[in-house]
């Protein structure tokens, strides 16, 4: 048997799920066409969970015509913490977090500066589609700044950490914590170099850490440990995972949340594509905890609540 074959069907062995697959057998069948607006726009997605009302990070405004640009400050209001967005951006591509300005220098989480004029230039790059799904135009989102949890602050010292939850026919079936990096530029975007760590959904404790797909146990900037960490507000950030699932119109959703030091867990946002890194952050495969929860028979209209329950006693460390 070769290399490649042996490998692939190891990977098979353990349940790990390919993008074809995941196309194939989640995405397409569960995810129509219809609801894709629901998640791809950012904006949408603000409004939606507000009628539902799931806490999401304040909207300060959104610039949406390149003549905005030249009133950029005043567009701004003065801010000194602010993240830029692109509404329909992808991978977390574009999102630029200012944490203060220093000598009319914009600084960034990671430390770097950009001045006026680069943040000018990242805005119209933004309005143009670079950074947005199929490079159609776009809109530039102005959010209030997370603030770090104290929890966080030994494992994600230069940007803000967010949680990833698998949603599956309204049970949720796996989760992980992207940790950013010096080398990510502060952002929790495992493509530029963040860190992935699983949980088990049971205790909201992190079992398994991953950095370029390669197992790891500390930080590579903090040297702090990872595994064995407890995520604040577990409990809340599941039942808010699987409350955004409910608007999102799909069975297969990744509902991405960060966690506030003051405000708590809000949603940051949807996607009806979610990667597949999450099997790396856990070790372990998608596809049996989702051949699983496709045996749940829900009773009539089972509350948020009850689902969590049930994917915990599922999908804990302690159930699989």
């Amino acid at each position: 048997m070769n290399g490649p074959l042996r490998r692939y069907r190891t990977l098979r062995a353990r349940g790990v799920m390919g993008i074809n697959l995941r196309n194939a057998a989640y995405v397409l069948p569960g995810n129509p066409r219809t609801a894709y607006p629901r998640v791809d726009d950012k904006l949408l997605t603000k409004r939606l969970a507000a009628a539902a009302d799931l806490p999401t990070p304040r909207l300060l405004g959104a610039i949406r015509y390149h003549h905005e640009l030249q009133h950029l400050t005043r567009l701004l209001g003065g801010l000194h913490e602010f993240v830029l967005k692109p509404a329909r951006g992808a991978l977390g591509n574009g999102i630029v977090v200012v944490v203060g300005i220093e000598d009319g220098l914009y600084r960034k989480s990671s430390g770097a500066t950009l001045d006026h004029l680069q943040l000018q230039q990242h805005v119209s790059s933004t309005l143009s589609g670079l950074f947005s799904l199929g490079g159609d135009t776009d809109v530039c989102v102005i959010e209030a700044r997370i603030v770090i949890h104290p929890q966080f602050r030994e494992v994600a010292r230069y940007g803000i950490p967010d949680v990833r939850v698998i949603v599956y026919r309204g049970l949720p079936v796996m989760a992980m914590c992207r940790l950013p990096t010096v080398a990510s530029d502060g952002r929790a975007n495992l493509h530029q170099g963040a860190i992935a760590v699983g949980i088990d959904l049971a205790t909201g404790r992190t079992v398994h850490a991953a950095h370029h797909h390669a197992p790891i146990t500390h930080h590579v900037d903090t040297h702090a440990k990872l595994v064995d960490f407890p995520i604040p507000s577990w409990d809340e950030v599941m039942l808010l995972a699987t409350r955004a699932s409910d608007i999102s119109g799909l069975d297969y959703v990744g509902v991405d949340i960060v966690i506030d030091e003051e405000h708590g867990p809000l949603l940051l946002e949807l996607n009806a594509r979610p990667g597949l890194a999450i099997q790396v952050a856990n070790n372990e495969g998608l596809l049996p905890r989702l051949h699983r929860a496709e045996t749940v028979t829900l009773g009539p209209r089972p509350s948020a609540a009850e689902r969590c329950a049930i994917a915990r006693e599922l999908f804990g460390r302690r159930g699989c």
